[in-house]
């Protein structure tokens, strides 16, 4: 059989699909502070006992601050051809807003020409978690000025950069900074409160709609959000369940894309909240209701789903799956629920175009790379069934338009420390030495034949 009359692999991907990685300002680059940079939330956060396993801090993290030509040439030997990545806020302006950073800027600057010359083409995202520290004095994400003030900084790098760089996120996983950040404390600002997610949720999503409008006056290509989304199983058919599921994914999945492309918050939300929630006036929701490109999905798992009375704010608790496989940070593997909320997006929300700007696996790797390299089975297994899931979606008729792989590098997995890895490239952290794994040469090949690798392995 010729090369001409071969069988179309059952997992071939569009030629035009976008390929790539993804990582964050704060969990690789290092030099935090270096060369007039600001000082962040996650700086000041990690360096407060007790915040970070084991006093981890991003101070030198993968060191990409140095090291990024490296990383480059990486993701150009290996195929791929689009890189998500975030800009510092503090970096670029070190207060937040008012004196720019010239010395900060350049550094995307330089790293946006690099990866066009390999042919890489560049997805920026403008927020991923690392809020300037003077902002965060001012209220943060609490304060109602913040969505001017995101606004001005996003309209500084559209007008630097849009004339290379086609593709832009305003925000990363606004739940997270919510849920993690204000409900829970775990991760920075480190704030513990039913009152403050409400509000932080709602100016995230302001700061997002005002971030488009300005890119509508100074942009010519497309902007989107990134969120994270997990889909909910209810455990059982009971009444009681089935309310706690639609809890659950009204507070994780509907919260912040309702507002976008609906106009308005989910009806469980002021249940969820009760007295917490607020009615907000309805000019906020013609900012936060602008018209998107695309939506950016991070998946990770699923969650089974019942009512938990003690679990607030949804009242609602994950039921634990023994017999399934689990990553290293206890996320059950569940393949199924990539095309399941692939679809789900589509169906709600009229099938934009999306990409899944993140996807992946923390496994154990050695601290040390052996000089045969790094064998990481269970990642390549993860890789391989959610592309072949991400494909079941495209056929099913799901406007996908890329993958990028969580991540690029071993790196600072934010309140984890270093403790977890989910990069397919190893990094020594003594030496900052970088070997790509098995499942980087998996992914390889899978980029090498848009797919039909999937097929093969």
């Amino acid at each position: 059989m010729t090369a001409d009359t071969a069988k179309p692999s059952r997992f071939a991907f569009p030629d035009s699909f976008l390929w790539g990685s993804a990582t964050s300002a704060y969990q690789i680059e290092g030099s935090p502070l270096a060369d007039g940079a600001g000082m962040s939330n996650w700086h000041r956060f990690a360096h407060t006992p007790g915040r970070v396993r084991d006093g981890d801090t991003g101070d030198l993290a993968c060191d990409h601050y140095r090291r990024w030509r490296e990383d480059v040439a990486l993701m150009r030997a290996l195929g791929m051809n689009a890189y998500r990545f975030s800009i510092s806020w503090s970096r670029v302006l070190p207060q937040g807003r008012g004196t720019l950073n010239a010395q900060g800027l350049a550094f995307y600057d330089r790293l946006v020409d690099a990866l066009l010359e390999h042919d890489v083409n560049p997805m920026i995202t403008l927020y991923h978690w690392d809020l300037p520290a003077a902002l965060e004095d001012r209220g943060g994400w609490l304060n109602p000025d913040i969505a001017h003030w995101f606004a001005d900084y996003a309209q500084i790098l559209f007008r630097k950069f849009d004339d290379r760089v086609r593709l832009w996120a305003t925000l990363n996983e606004p739940w997270v900074v919510t849920d993690g950040g204000h409900l829970h404390g775990v991760l920075a600002p480190g704030h513990r409160s039913l009152f403050e997610p409400p509000i932080a949720a709602h100016n995230l999503l302001r700061a997002h709609g005002a971030a488009v409008q300005a890119y509508r006056a100074e942009g010519r290509h497309e902007i989107g959000i990134v969120v994270n989304l997990e889909p909910k199983y209810a455990a059982s058919d009971s009444e009681a369940d089935i309310a706690a599921t639609a809890r659950a994914e009204a507070y994780m999945n509907r919260q912040f894309l309702d507002p976008v492309f609906l106009g308005r918050y989910p009806d469980e939300m002021a249940e969820i909240f009760g007295e917490a929630w607020r009615r907000w006036p309805a000019q906020d929701f013609e900012t936060i209701n602008q018209s998107i490109d695309f939506v950016g999905i991070n998946y990770y798992t699923r969650a089974v789903t019942k009512h938990d009375a003690r679990a607030w704010p949804e009242r609602a608790s994950r039921v634990p799956q023994p017999r399934a496989t689990h990553t290293e940070t206890q996320w059950e593997v569940y393949p199924q629920g990539l095309t399941d909320v692939l679809e789900w997006v589509a169906e709600r929300y009229g099938n934009p175009p999306v990409y899944i700007t993140e996807n992946g696996a923390a496994f154990y790797d050695p601290p040390v790379a052996p000089e045969d390299g790094i064998d990481d089975p269970l990642r390549m297994a993860y890789l391989r069934d959610h592309l072949r899931a991400a494909h079941a979606a495209l056929e099913r008729g799901v406007d996908l338009r890329g993958y990028f792989v969580w991540s690029l590098l071993d790196n600072f997995e934010w309140a984890h420390g270093f403790s977890k890895r989910f990069g397919i490239v190893h990094v020594d952290y003594a030496t900052e030495k970088r070997t790509p794994k098995a499942s980087a040469r998996f992914y390889s090949k899978v980029i090498a034949t848009r797919g039909a690798a999937l097929e093969m392995a």
